[in-house]
């Protein structure tokens, strides 16, 4: 609720900001007849927009879990930043439209001392709203907040170059509005593209921040018993909410009890420490026995002489139906996965030919 309140409070800042800086730029491109001023204005207009849209996000992402939805509306903060992307991409083709008319048709414009001073301020308030706003929308977590800050940015840049197309048209009468209109275009343009698909891959579904995933791991493994933690994959839910599941590698002599107790104590703090709500799996561990030891030993010093083998992790045998089964994660980028497990069952039915081996290929999740 906290971080809702404080994405409102700054978007009613920028709309406020812009609101004002719309009816001054207005003002100043009706009285000098310069094009670029007035869709320097309409530009703010959308900024405000852009800052609406970004409540309304945050508030309806912010609604409680229901019967249809009960891993709740935290995504909803996504489509808000594609929408802004989509904002930006509008403004950056309508501003390449016309300025390349203006290359075309050059018109001259008259500037005053005031209307000068009141763009270079503009420029001042759009740059520092604009830096506000990203840094608290990447401090929150929140995309479209971040995407909105980006936007004043940029149209802090786009200001600025009016500002120098002012005072090259009154120094040597010469209008370069247009030329310099078609670069800003070009970088919003890019942003506008860049936001879309940072946008874009957290509804698909991104990697989880490895650093996240790494710190998750090596908390698991303190754990006393745990031998390792593997299958670690975490979905967001909006910036507040992730769910996840791993598999921990336990001695096989636990009884129900002890491994009840641990994994009820690591989900339990998992939530306080991370936000993370996690299901925690099992893989047995026999690798006491040195018969097993040795076994897993002998696979290991065969993987490493293929490269495209990132890890192997659930090694268990079961004696009495003489079965060897793990799982193997191989690199996204390898096109032989089927092959290399082969060969890898092959080369340990050789060696250990009175043994069935059940490889399953797992994906990489996490770093």
């Amino acid at each position: 609720m906290e971080r809702s309140k404080k994405i409102v409070r700054i978007s009613i800042i920028g709309i406020v900001v812009n609101i004002v800086l719309v009816a001054f730029k207005g003002a100043v491109g009706l009285i000098t007849g310069s094009v670029a001023i007035l869709m320097d204005a309409v530009n703010n207009l959308s900024d405000a927009l852009s800052s609406v849209i970004t409540i309304v996000g945050t508030k309806l992402a912010g609604k409680a879990p229901d019967k249809k939805h009960p891993y709740g509306y935290g995504r909803i903060e996504y489509i808000s930043s594609v929408t802004i992307a989509v904002i930006i991409l509008i403004a950056g083709l309508t501003s390449f439209r016309e300025s390349f008319v203006k290359i075309l048709q050059p018109e001259a414009a008259s500037y005053t001392l005031p209307s000068l001073v009141i763009i270079a301020a503009s420029v001042a308030v759009k740059f520092l709203l604009g830096r506000y706003v990203k840094s608290e929308g990447k401090k929150l977590q929140s995309e479209s907040l971040a995407a909105s800050g980006t936007d004043a940015v940029f149209d802090s840049v786009i200001s600025l170059s009016t500002l120098a197309a002012a005072v090259v048209s009154m120094l040597w009468r010469i209008s370069i509005e247009g030329y310099l209109g078609v670069v800003i275009a070009v970088i919003i343009l890019k942003s506008g593209v860049e936001i879309l698909m940072e946008s874009l891959s957290g509804l698909i579904g991104a990697r989880v921040d490895s650093e996240l995933s790494l710190n998750l791991k090596k908390h698991l493994c303190e754990y006393p018993g745990v031998v390792g933690a593997y299958d670690l994959t975490l979905h967001r839910y909006g910036p507040e909410k992730i769910i996840g599941s791993v598999h921990l590698e336990l001695p096989d002599d636990m009884t129900a009890r002890e491994i009840h107790r641990l994994t009820r104590n690591i989900t339990e703090n998992v939530y306080l420490n991370y936000g993370i709500v996690l299901t925690v799996g099992i893989y047995a561990s026999n690798t006491a026995d040195s018969f097993f030891a040795e076994m897993k030993g002998r696979l290991s010093e065969l993987m490493k002489a293929e490269p495209a083998i990132l890890q192997m992790h659930g090694f268990y045998t079961d004696a009495e139906k003489m079965l060897v089964s793990f799982d193997l994660i191989i690199d996204f980028k390898s096109g032989r996965k089927d092959e290399i497990r082969d060969s890898l069952i092959r080369q340990m039915k050789q060696l250990y030919p009175e043994y069935d081996f059940d490889v399953i290929l797992d994906s990489d999740f996490s770093d």
